[in-house]
C-alpha cells in the first residue's frame, strides 16, 4: 500500500524510509535509519524529482502509481546520479516508457555506465540557469558538482518558491511520521546526524558547497526540499547558515573534543584527567572519546563542531596508536582545517605518538598545534599531572 505526503495542493513526497540498512554507503553506522526522498509534481506536465535507493523499490513504485492516478510521468528531473538517488530509474523507464529525463551533460554518461537502456534519445540537457516549464510551474537549474558528485546539480520552482537540493542540506535518519523539520525537534534530535551526515559525507568540498551557497542563497525559498531527510518550510536560514558554518571549516561552537586511543588504561587516564581539570575551569560540554569504540564518522562531525581538539595516544609500533591514526587520515580526507590541537602522547619505550600525530595535524589547513605536548612513560606521574594542568589552563584561556 502506497504512503505518501501532500508538501503542496499539487506535490508529494513520494520517497520512503530503511530502517534496516546498518550502514550508509556500507561506511557510515545510521542506527535511526535513512530517509531516501523523491518528490512528484502534478501539472499540465507531470514531473518527478530524482528516483531512491534500491531498498524500498516497491514502496516508491506504488507511491508514484497512486499519486498519478492513471495520469502518465512526462518527465523526471534527475540532480543526482548517485545510486542511493537513481537506483529506480531503470524501474521508471520501465514502467513510463516515454518519460523524459531532464539532466546535465555529466549526468548523461553516468546514467549510460548505470544502466543499459540508452538515456541519449529521451534526455533534455540543460545548462546553468536554463529554464523549463511544465504548465503552471517553471524551474530553474543551478549546476551544484562535487557536491558531492560532480554531475550534481538543483532545481528551483520559480513558481512556489521551492529549493529541491539534491545531497544538499540532507541529514541521517529514517522518517517517522513527520515529513516537516517544523514537525519535530531538529535541534535535539537531528542537528547532530546532519552534522554528520554534511561533515562525512560532503565535508572534504567545503569550496563546492560554498560556490552552490552563493547561488542560491540570494533565491526566494519557501520551501527546502533535500534528498534525505526532512523538509523545510519555516526557520530556512537558520539551517543554510549552518551549512554556511561548515563549508567554511569555521568551528561551529567554541567547545573541547579529547579523543584518545588506549591500550591499557594509561593514555584514558591522562585524558580524564586533562578533562576533569578543563571542567574545574569552567568549561562546559567537553566531549571525550574512545577512538576505539567510536565511530569515525562521528569523531570527523565532532571536529566540525568543535573549536578545540585533544588527541591522546599510546605509542604503537613505533607510531601513532592504529585507530588514532585512522582517524587523523579521516580528518585530514575530510579537509578538517582551522582548529587549535592539543596532543598527549605515551609509551613505555621510544614515545613517538606525539612526533606521529603532530606530522599529520601540520599537513592539515591552519591548524594551531599547542607546543605543550604531554609525554606520559606508562602512568601518569606528579610530573605529568602538573603538565596536564598547565595544558588545561592553556585550553581554557584560549576557548
Amino acid at each position: 500500500m502506497y504512503c505518501v505526503k501532500k508538501i503542496k495542493d499539487d506535490l508529494f513526497w513520494v520517497g520512503g524510509s530503511d530502517r534496516r540498512l546498518a550502514l550508509f554507503e556500507n561506511a557510515y553506522p545510521i542506527p535511526r535509519g535513512i530517509s531516501y526522498n523523491s518528490y512528484l509534481l502534478l501539472d499540465e506536465k507531470t514531473v518527478l524529482f530524482d528516483t531512491v535507493d534500491r531498498a524500498i523499490t516497491g514502496q516508491f513504485l506504488e507511491n508514484v502509481e497512486a499519486v498519478l492516478n492513471g495520469r502518465n510521468l512526462d518527465y523526471i528531473i534527475v540532480n543526482h546520479m548517485e545510486p542511493d538517488h537513481c537506483a529506480t530509474l531503470g524501474d521508471i523507464v520501465r514502467r513510463y516508457p516515454d518519460v523524459k529525463v531532464i539532466c546535465n551533460a555529466k549526468t548523461v554518461p553516468i546514467i549510460n555506465q548505470f544502466y543499459e537502456f540508452t538515456v541519449d534519445s529521451r534526455a533534455i540537457v540543460i545548462k546553468e540557469g536554463d529554464s523549463f516549464s511544465s504548465g503552471k510551474h517553471n524551474f530553474t537549474f543551478y549546476l551544484a558538482p562535487m557536491v558531492h558528485w560532480p554531475e550534481v546539480m538543483v532545481t528551483y520552482d520559480t513558481t512556489d518558491k521551492i529549493l529541491f537540493s539534491a545531497d544538499a542540506f540532507g541529514t541521517f535518519g529514517a522518517m517517522n511520521g513527520n515529513l516537516f523539520a517544523d514537525e519535530v525537534n531538529f535541534e535535539r534530535d537531528w542537528l547532530d546526524d546532519s552534522r554528520r551526515y554534511y561533515s562525512n559525507i560532503v565535508g572534504k568540498y567545503g569550496p563546492s558547497t560554498q560556490t552552490l551557497l552563493k547561488k542560491v542563497t540570494p533565491l526566494d525559498i519557501q520551501i527546502l526540499c533535500p534528498l534525505h531527510g526532512p523538509v523545510w518550510r519555516s526557520d530556512i536560514c537558520w539551517y543554510v547558515d549552518k551549512y554556511q558554518t561548515w563549508s567554511s571549516y569555521v568551528p561551529e561552537e567554541k567547545a573541547v573534543m579529547i579523543a584518545y586511543g588506549s591500550i591499557y588504561g594509561n593514555t584514558e587516564n591522562a585524558a580524564n584527567i586533562l578533562a576533569s581539570r578543563l571542567g574545574e575551569l569552567g568549561v562546559r560540554n567537553i566531549a571525550v572519546y574512545d577512538v576505539s569504540v567510536t565511530h569515525p564518522s562521528i569523531l570527523i562531525a565532532e571536529a566540525f563542531r568543535c573549536s578545540h581538539l585533544v588527541f591522546a595516544s599510546a605509542t604503537y609500533n613505533g607510531g601513532v596508536f592504529s585507530n588514532m591514526e585512522h582517524l587523523l587520515q579521516d580528518m585530514k580526507a575530510h579537509n578538517v582545517q582551522n582548529r587549535t590541537v592539543a596532543l598527549i602522547e605515551n609509551g613505555t619505550w621510544g614515545v613517538m605518538a606525539g612526533k606521529k600525530m603532530a606530522e599529520t595535524i601540520s599537513q592539515m589547513k591552519n591548524m594551531t598545534i599547542l607546543d605543550q605536548t604531554v609525554t606520559i612513560k606508562s602512568s601518569v606521574k606528579e610530573d605529568q599531572l602538573t603538565e596536564l594542568n598547565a595544558l588545561a589552563d592553556t585550553i581554557a584561556k584560549s576557548l
